[in-house]
C-alpha cells in the first residue's frame, strides 16, 4: 500500500508510479486519438457537412448520457472503496484478536512448551490467511526449528482454519490436564473463535466479485459513449476534437481502473492492503508479549 503526504501537490501532478492510470491506459489513449482525428479528417475533408446537419445534434444525447454514467461510476468507485475499507478493518481486528489472545495467555499459562505454541502459531495464522487470500496456494514458512505439534497441516487443505483448529485443541487439551480452569476456558473461547469469523468474512470479499453484468456493462457503456463523441463535436472543435475525446475517456477509464484494482483488496497491487507488513508486526507483538 502507497503512504504519501497528501499535501503534496508537486508530487501528484509530476510523479507517474507503477500503478498509475495514465502508464495502463496509454496505448488506449493513442488509439482513441487516432480514432478521433480520422473522424475529425472524415467530416471535414469528406463529407463537408454543415452546421445544419442532423450530426450536429449528437452532443445533445451526451449531455443526457452524461449523468447516468456519472452516477454509474461513482456509484461503482463507493462499491469498490468499500470492500477495501472492510478488508482493512477485518485485517485491524486480527491484528488486535491477536495482541488480545496472547496477552490473556500471557497472563495464564506458566507452562513454557505452550507460551512457545501459541507464540509461532498466533503469527503463523496471519500468514497462512495472507496466503490464502492471495490465491497463491497455502504456504508458509516456519522457522527453522521442528515443531512436531505443527506436522499434522495439510497443505491441499483450507490451512486457515487447520492452525485454528490447533490453537482451540491445545486450549482444551491444557483444560483437561487441569493447567486452565473452565472459567479461563470461557475467557479465551471469543478470541479463539474470533480467527474463524474474521477469515470468513475476508473470503466473503474475494470470492464474492463485483456482478459481471455490472462490470461489463459500465466497460461497454463508456466505450460507446467516448468513440461517439467525435461525429458531433467536431463541428465546434474541428480537429482540437481529439485531445478533447481523449481527455474525457481518460477521466471516465481511469475511474473504472482504480475501482477494478481496489475491489480486491488482498492481491498485490500497489494499493493493495499490505497483509504482510501486518503480519510481521503480529509476529513482533505476539513475542514481545509471550
Amino acid at each position: 500500500m502507497l503512504i504519501y503526504n497528501s499535501k503534496d501537490w508537486l508530487h501528484f501532478l509530476f510523479r507517474i508510479h507503477k500503478s498509475d492510470t495514465l502508464r495502463k491506459l496509454f496505448p488506449l489513449l493513442i488509439f482513441v486519438v487516432a480514432y478521433s482525428l480520422g473522424v475529425a479528417y472524415w467530416e471535414i475533408e469528406y463529407l463537408h457537412l454543415s452546421d445544419k446537419s442532423w450530426v450536429k445534434n449528437i452532443p445533445v444525447m451526451h449531455s443526457l448520457l452524461g449523468f447516468a454514467i456519472s452516477i454509474l461510476l461513482v456509484f461503482r468507485t463507493n462499491t469498490a472503496y468499500d470492500r477495501w475499507w472492510e478488508g482493512r478493518k477485518l485485517w485491524g481486528s486480527l491484528v488486535n484478536n491477536s495482541r488480545n489472545l496472547a496477552m490473556k495467555l500471557n497472563v495464564i499459562l506458566e507452562d513454557e512448551n505452550s507460551r512457545l505454541f501459541f507464540r509461532k502459531t498466533i503469527p503463523l495464522y496471519a500468514n497462512a490467511l495472507q496466503e490464502h487470500l492471495q490465491s497463491e496456494g497455502t504456504r508458509f514458512m516456519l522457522d527453522e526449528k521442528a515443531h512436531p505439534e505443527l506436522a499434522d497441516i495439510d497443505l491441499q487443505k483450507h490451512v486457515p482454519n487447520q492452525i485454528a483448529k490447533l490453537m482451540m485443541q491445545r486450549i482444551h487439551n491444557l483444560y483437561r490436564q487441569k493447567k486452565i480452569t473452565g472459567e479461563q476456558l470461557l475467557f479465551l473461547n471469543a478470541e479463539l473463535s474470533a480467527f474463524t469469523d474474521i477469515c470468513g468474512a475476508c473470503e466473503r470479499i474475494k470470492n464474492t466479485p463485483i456482478p459481471y453484468s455490472y462490470s461489463a456493462f459500465i466497460k461497454k457503456f463508456i466505450f460507446v459513449y467516448v468513440m461517439t463523441l467525435p461525429f458531433g463535436y467536431v463541428f465546434s472543435l474541428g480537429y482540437y476534437v481529439a485531445p478533447m475525446v481523449m481527455f474525457v475517456f481518460y477521466v471516465l477509464a481511469s475511474m473504472e481502473l482504480v475501482a477494478e484494482e481496489i475491489e480486491d483488496p488482498f492481491g498485490n497491487d500497489a494499493n493493495d492492503l499490505p497483509m504482510q507488513k501486518m503480519a510481521e508486526n503480529i509476529n513482533k507483538h505476539v513475542g514481545e508479549i509471550l
